[in-house]
């Protein structure tokens, strides 16, 4: 094998899951690996070495509350109401056919603490717009005028708002509306600068909102009750909760729900680069049968050291200026070199900046006297401005008025005045470092640190670094490095008592829910309990998994494979090799131990029973970097004489495994597969490595790993129901403008949910969460169901699994993904299915991203990570009785606190017909049949020996949009700069089109995407 072999047999690709991973978040590691335990580092980190179980500060476990059972089955109607709200047009959400009875009982923690506010309590809403039009922190901060105006001065205390667009008071105002004349002035400020900007607020009465009806609902028997205001009543309860921590000072907030402490007690990690890990907390109000409860949950977040910018740029560590610009943009810093400013109160003014970004060469080009930047991220020494004789105390450069050659002279707001001595410098221009030194006698220390634009491209002020301290509690939004994400992992996972108890003990009081910080509490008339609450679940027993004439023990959510053979073997005769090197990564193998490795991998797979032959020659290649065009000539000479090409990576190098599957899956047609060399390296624990990649290797060549028993499929094994996933990514913070929403479909094709081809569209709009070519997408699927599966008819029923959709977009999948799914029957099925009633439609949506946990109150309840034991269901407690939901915790977590899996019913046409008549044998009601059947369809996973956190179908969608994100990675992830700081196109950050997710021919109809 030569070093760059690319003789005729060519070397010949995926990833362990591909890269040796099996499936999933923490706790969905498939394959073969055992249970991984987790170690921590106390609470800054990992686990903190606490007692097993949560145990509730007086230590006792409280009762579960009879009286909310005794609603919850008030609440079940007769089969005949069923009926009656369950009619398949009805464009409402099916009634609970009743509550799960399988499995063996258990009483629960959950992170949940009940509200109880006064049944008299009426809360009335306004809604709050601002001419001319502010966002972000201006607009917060002109609400907060507003509270201190004259017209609400008086109220003040029983008012709160979400400082954007509404308000809510406990007593209605003096006029439904008013218009509120303000002039801006800074936070901190007692009167606003000359000639500041003003502002019209307008404040308009919306509804009044009563607690009585809320609670009458929650409390009300009857199974057909509807309560509109629900969803505004929920919202302005969390806005109560909300504003404290708007107003504390010590909290930064991320988005409606997230609060973290930056106080010196905070939990915090060091990520590395600049940037802090902070534990914090996720809180929400939610309706629930019979109260209204508040979810509390620990939530993690990066966040940018705050202290000198100087020692952030130096510990961003990267000679990669348009890096550097990226991480900095949006920073807010507060200026030092200015002489200190104290309001009435005798609190300091904070002089507060937003960073643009870098000094570049083309700032303040339509200047009249530009800028001179000698090149791009230059430092004080390079950078110049016109400097007049005006003295200002800020290296400001002058406005050209648009359109007109005359200079404006930039204004200095109270932020912005001189301190230093007047300059007598006639008009020129002068270098940053010059002026610093001249106005404040300052010797720059860091002069090979950038300076900042804390104005603008068409209008920069520039500053030092080294004048600039950066302001705490701001939220990094940029995408974590592969080390600061394994610190945040390692951080972030800690054992479920550890989480229960910080909830308790600080995530109470972070999240307002404390009456003795939180004094509005008792103004609106609320009170919260200091406890979690508990409630019953259940733990189903988990389904038998079967392969070649053997079934598997599965023990803990997981078995193991030794001495059995796949259900169904994939053949495999051309197939190949191919070791990867790069500049600065170290070679696993060298020529006799690759193929001594290569040989042992190929028993591997026939130990399994895959069918395969000896490998043709492989070879070494090394790449000159990335981009080296000779890997496209390798895979372009495979596909022409190979099925399948294993390819072992130097590293788990996300931009090189990225560009394997553009190139395999989309251009050339030839399935990937990527391992790992230092893993596939390892004698130890190696057969577990392999087998776990031999489950890809028979996926992908169409065979069928293990099979779940007949019993706990039900009806789904009779051959009549084709089960579809469907989900749909967004592009992230720092993609490229053009970045596109994309859905991808799964569907199975064969009886035993062994196969499931997929599909990929582009969204025709970005951030677009329905489906906009969801007709085309099911139709392809169905054609599929009968070229690939066999089968002679068209599937009775359709299952779909529709993950990432949240409660606000429930509506919207029913009255717009719905109909587009029943278009594309109506174009295949014969008049005499749809006479029937054909195909019958169940959509179940499945949540993933919500913050509801679990701990189990017992040790017996346990498994060996102190979580719920696999299997875990809780449908009561936590739910409301009028819908049909469930939680699910399927898997065992390696590590960590396990997260249960939310299923929505949205419509079900398909479990209540079939069992309309007669159940199967000890279920006593359909939602039973759909708990244990969601529960089986998590063992279905072909990629891993344990079951899932989420059932198959939305899993294998999931897996699906990340590939997509594999051949749109150019848009995806951050694009380049050039020089001259412009956004560099290429073809591939073109617009993407449709073609760019065309899997090729060779593959499109198999699971190319495992």
């Amino acid at each position: 094998m030569s070093d760059r072999g690319r003789g005729p047999r060519g070397g010949y690709g995926g990833r362990g899951g591909d890269r040796g991973r099996g499936g999933g978040n923490r706790g969905d590691r498939g394959g073969f690996s055992g249970f991984a335990r987790g170690r921590g580092r106390g609470d800054g980190g990992g686990f903190s070495g606490g007692p097993p179980l949560y145990l509730a500060p007086d230590g006792v476990v409280p009762l579960i509350d009879a009286s909310i059972q005794k609603m919850e089955d008030s609440l079940q109607g007769d089969e005949k109401t069923l009926q009656m709200l369950n009619t398949s047009l009805k464009p409402t959400y099916p009634v609970r056919p009743g509550y799960g009875t399988r499995g063996d009982p258990v009483v629960l923690w959950a992170n949940y603490v009940q509200m109880t506010p006064l049944p008299t309590l009426c809360l009335y809403r306004y809604s709050v717009s601002v001419t001319p039009p502010a966002i972000g922190r201006k607009l917060t901060q002109i609400v907060r005028l507003l509270l201190e105006a004259d017209e609400l001065i008086d109220r003040r205390r029983d008012i709160v708002t979400d400082f954007k667009s509404t308000l809510i008071a406990r007593e209605r105002l003096a006029r439904d509306e008013m218009v509120v004349d303000l002039a801006y002035r800074s936070e901190g400020a007692d009167e606003p600068r000359a000639n500041p900007q003003m502002y019209k607020v307008h404040l308009q009465f919306t509804d009044e909102l009563s607690m009585n009806e809320l609670t009458g609902y929650l409390t009300g028997s009857n199974v057909a009750a509807t309560y509109t205001d629900q969803f505004p009543m929920i919202q302005a309860l969390n806005i109560l909760l909300k504003h404290y921590a708007k107003e504390a000072g010590n909290l930064a907030s991320i988005g409606a729900s997230k609060t973290f402490s930056l106080g010196p007690d905070a939990a915090k990690f060091d990520l590395g680069r600049g940037l802090d890990a902070i534990r914090g907390f996720f809180s929400s109000v939610r309706a629930a049968t019979g109260r209204v409860l508040v979810n509390v949950n620990v939530s993690h977040a990066a966040f940018y050291q705050s202290g000198p910018l100087d020692n952030l740029m130096t510990a961003f560590q990267t000679g990669n200026k348009y890096a550097l610009d990226k991480f900095l943009k949006g920073v807010r810093i507060q200026t030092t070199h200015l002489k200190e400013k104290r309001n009435r109160r005798g609190e300091l003014i904070p002089r507060i900046k937003t960073i643009c970004g870098l000094a570049s060469p083309i700032d303040g080009r339509h200047l009249d006297h530009p800028p001179q930047v000698s090149v791009y991220g230059a430092g004080p020494k390079d950078v110049s401005f016109w400097h007049g004789s005006q003295g200002h105390s800020q290296p400001a450069t002058q406005q050209a008025e648009k359109g007109k050659g005359k200079k404006k002279k930039k204004k200095t707001s109270d932020n912005e005045q001189s301190t230093g001595p007047p300059s007598s410098t006639p008009e020129a221009y002068i270098t940053v470092n010059e002026f610093f030194s001249r106005t404040y006698g300052m010797q720059l220390r860091r002069p090979d640190l950038p300076v900042v634009n804390v104005g603008t491209k068409d209008s920069p002020t520039y500053l030092p670094p080294e004048v600039c301290v950066v302001v705490p509690g701001q939220a990094a939004k940029a995408k974590l490095s592969p080390s600061q994400t394994q610190g945040m992992i390692r951080f972030a996972v800690r054992k479920p008592a550890d989480n229960a108890r910080s909830i308790v003990t600080q995530g109470l009081k972070a999240s307002g829910l404390d009456p003795a910080t939180n004094a509005l509490l008792e103004q609106f008339g609320v009170s919260i309990s200091s406890s979690l609450i508990t409630v019953p679940g259940r733990v189903l027993g988990a389904p038998r998994i079967m392969y070649q004439k053997a079934p598997a023990p599965v023990r803990f959510g997981g078995w193991n494979m030794n001495n059995i053979k796949f259900n169904k073997c994939g053949q495999l005769a051309n197939w190949s090799y191919l070791l990867l090197s790069l500049p600065g990564f170290s070679d696993a193998f060298d020529k006799e131990s690759f193929g001594r490795t290569i040989a042992t991998f190929g028993q591997a797979l026939m130990a399994v029973g895959i069918r395969v032959a000896p490998p043709m020659a492989g070879q070494r290649l090394q790449l000159d970097d990335m981009a080296d065009p000779s890997l496209d000539a390798i895979l372009a000479a495979a596909a022409k004489r190979l099925k399948l090409l294993l390819i072992v990576l130097p590293d788990a190098n996300t931009p090189l495994y990225n560009r394997i599957k553009r190139l395999g899956d989309v251009k050339y047609g030839i399935h990937t597969i990527c391992t790992v060399g230092h893993k596939l390296a390892k004698e130890r624990g190696q057969d577990q490595y392999m087998a776990n990649v031999a489950l890809k290797f028979n996926l992908k060549l169409g065979g069928q790993n293990q099979i779940v028993d007949n019993a706990r499929l039900g009806m789904l094994r009779e051959d009549k129901t084709m089960v579809v996933g469907l989900d749909v990514t967004h592009p992230s913070p720092g993609s490229h403008p053009n970045a596109p929403s994309i859905a991808g479909m799964v569907a199975s094709v064969d009886s035993i949910f062994a196969q499931w081809p997929a599909t990929l569209r582009i969204q025709s709009k970005a951030r677009r969460e329905m489906v906009s070519d969801l007709e085309d997408m099911l139709r392809t699927r169905l054609l599929l169901w009968g070229s690939k599966g066999g089968h002679k008819q068209l599937p009775e029923n359709i299952l779909v699994y529709r993950d990432g959709v949240s409660e606000g977009q429930y509506q919207t999948v029913l009255h717009e993904e719905l109909p587009l799914l029943r278009k594309a029957c109506e174009k295949l099925y014969p008049a005499t299915d749809q006479k029937k009633g054909l195909p019958r439609f169940t959509v179940i949506i499945v949540g993933k991203r919500h913050h509801t946990r679990f701990y189990p109150t017992r040790e017996a309840d346990a498994d060996r990570s102190s979580n719920p034991k696999p299997g875990t269901v809780v449908d009561r407690g936590v739910t409301e009785a009028r819908n049909w939901d469930f939680y699910l915790q399927a898997h065992a977590a390696i590590q960590g606190t396990a997260r249960p899996a939310h299923y929505f019913v949205l419509i079900d046409e398909v479990f209540r017909q079939r069992y309309k008549t007669t159940l199967p044998h000890g279920y006593k009601n359909v939602a039973d049949i759909v708990e244990e059947t969601t529960q089986a369809l998590c063992y279905t996973f072909g990629r891993a020996t344990r079951a899932v956190s989420i059932c198959t179908p939305a899993y294998y969608a999931d897996i699906l949009c990340e590939r997509a994100r594999c051949y749109l990675s150019n848009v995806f992830d951050s694009p380049s700069q050039s020089a001259t700081g412009s956004v560099v196109e290429s073809e591939h950050e073109a617009e993407p089109s449709q073609e760019d997710l065309g899997v090729h021919e060779n593959l499109k109809d198999t699971m190319f995407y495992i």
